[in-house]
């Protein structure tokens, strides 16, 4: 923390307890009186009283210099006597004495040499480093209490902070203890400031416990522990009606090895489309969904939202990036074909060999049109007569391909209890969409309902929080929140990868007592998964109240 010109330390031996300018701080190594004389913790003393002290095998502090191997040292380069080194615990120790020469510090003692104090000169530093500085809006804290941080770091000559390192510090402290907090930060020209510290108490009645704090505070994308997730009942969610029309879905083969039709259906109408494949030809290729009209007038094949992940190799991002866009999705694509004309509704980028694509696209036409997904290697053309020299891929007998009908979802969901679940893609709760494989007639399941989307209204959920909780293992995906005026994607998670179902991921916290919500099973990711309803408050009223601010 600032200091005033003189820092002073007093400490006691084989106390932890001692007072840094008049207030109480503990130490972690407490003094030792080691051969009769009083030996001080080097690195922990040094951070006290506000003295740089450099190296690691040989630690520089002020005219010192101490050999941590040897445990010797040496003052203004004259070799000090045995015994004014030691290392205790894997701490090492220095003559109190010894410390107050080196800082040309004033040393006192009581009369049985127990207690002594050290006076010692605040350090100048260097006159072109950085100044770090921060504030804590309290001193002493609840446990389960947030602590607001203001940041106020400088440089003399006005160069930018780049960066900033922080040790102990945390957005809330549950266990009582006295915390140290420091910050140290580098400006442009890569010049480091000394850290400066704070010190924190927590004590007293706890205000929240890690479940009820991160209900509060935890940001959207955000995953918190609670271990009772999967005991919450199923909230019942009535079927209602809503927008029909069929999925082409095309992810068998998964991985072709070879140039050919993966796919092919004919629509009229809406329709959506969603491919998933990885290149195992071994060369260069691209996906193609090709739309050839079979009407004897022009017809115009319109996409209305399209989502890409192209080219990736790894997996995990592919259904993800692929629903940011979807969602993200506004403009409006129109081709328009004549009779038997064919031309190329979707293409991929070149895929490098082992890289992945990820594509959901959701057409419109006005008229009958064949649509083929198309994987060919590099070089070749997606013309007619290319597409009707190359083979029907056969199926890979792990993945589905097929038309499913039923491409939206419409549940209806009234809260009464919570907490409650709402179960997605577990085929039992949630039933399996059926459909058929055109090129096959085989009759086709569609685990985990990938591409459907799910038009989800939950009424009750004003003062709520909605978490994801995965049930399958790895899950990265996005949902759409509509909630009153507001719209907003979020990805789920924010870093890394949802594995564990007592780990759910934050979604929202509704104002309104009507949220709608826009769910569609990410590619590449496992199901099933829960929407977990919380009352998002519980502790409001008995001294959780929210802080808000945040600088």
């Amino acid at each position: 923390m600032a200091s005033v010109g003189a820092v002073q330390l007093t400490v006691s031996t084989d106390q932890n307890a001692a007072y840094l300018n008049g207030e109480s701080v503990r130490l972690q190594a407490a003094p030792r009186n080691v051969q009769g004389r009083v030996m001080l913790p080097l690195r922990e003393v040094a951070l006290l009283l506000g003295q740089p002290l450099v190296g690691s095998a040989t630690l520089q502090l002020g005219r010192l210099s101490v050999d941590t191997q040897r445990l010797s040292a040496s003052l203004a380069g004259a070799a000090q006597p045995e015994g004014n080194v030691a290392s205790v615990g894997g701490v090492v120790y220095v003559s109190a004495r010894l410390l107050a020469d080196a800082l040309g510090a004033n040393f006192s003692s009581d009369n049985a040499g127990r207690t002594l104090t050290i006076t010692a000169l605040r350090d100048g530093g260097n006159p072109l480093s950085p100044q770090a500085r921060f504030s804590t809006d309290k001193n002493v804290y609840a446990p389960g209490e947030r602590v607001v941080y203001t940041e106020y770091p400088f440089d003399p000559d006005g160069a930018d902070i780049t960066a900033r390192r922080w040790t102990g510090r945390q957005e809330v402290y549950f266990q009582p203890g006295t915390y140290t907090i420091s910050l140290q930060v580098t400006n442009a020209r890569g010049l480091q400031s000394a850290p400066f510290t704070r010190t924190i108490r927590v004590e007293g009645t706890p205000i929240d416990t890690p479940l009820t704090y991160a209900l509060k505070y935890a940001d959207p994308g955000e995953s918190f522990a609670d271990a009772q997730v999967l005991t919450y009942p199923a909230a019942q969610a009535q079927t209602v009606a809503g927008p029909s029309f069929p999925l082409l879905f095309s992810d068998s083969p998964e991985a072709p090895t070879q140039s050919g039709v993966l796919y092919q259906d004919t629509v009229e109408g809406r329709a959506r489309l969603l491919a998933y494949h990885l290149n195992a030809l071994g060369r260069p290729a691209r996906l193609y969904v090709m739309a050839r009209n079979l009407e004897s007038r022009p017809v115009e094949v319109r996409t209305e939202r399209l989502g890409e992940t192209a080219p990736t190799r790894v997996e995990g991002q592919l259904g993800q990036v692929t629903l940011l866009e979807y969602f993200a999705s506004t403009a409006t694509q129109t081709l328009t074909l004549a009779p038997g004309q064919t031309a190329a509704a979707y293409a991929s980028p070149t895929l490098g060999a082992g890289s992945g694509v990820n594509v959901l696209q959701d057409l419109t036409t006005s008229g009958r049109v064949e649509l083929t997904f198309l994987f060919l290697e590099d070089g070749l053309p997606p013309t007619q007569q290319v597409m009707q020299q190359l083979p029907y891929l056969p199926l890979d007998g792990r993945h589905q391909r097929g038309t499913f009908p039923g491409a939206v979802r419409s549940l209806r969901v009234n809260l009464t209890t919570l907490p409650a679940r709402i179960v997605i893609g577990d085929g039992q709760v949630d039933p399996v969409v059926l459909g058929t494989d055109r090129l096959t007639g085989q009759p086709m399941r569609l685990s985990g309902n990938y591409g459907v989307l799910y038009d989800l209204e939950v009424n009750g959920a004003a003062g709520t929080a909605v978490a994801l909780s995965p049930r399958g293992g790895l899950y990265r995906g996005a949902m759409n929140i509509v909630d009153g005026p507001l719209t907003q994607a979020i990805k789920l998670p924010r870093t890394g990868n949802a594995l564990l179902p007592d780990q759910p991921v934050m979604l929202w916290r509704p104002l309104s007592d009507q949220l709608n919500i826009d769910f569609i099973p990410a590619s590449g990711s496992n199901l099933p998964v829960s929407l977990v309803f919380y009352r998002a408050r519980p502790q409001l009223g008995q001294g959780g109240g929210l802080k808000t601010y945040q600088p």
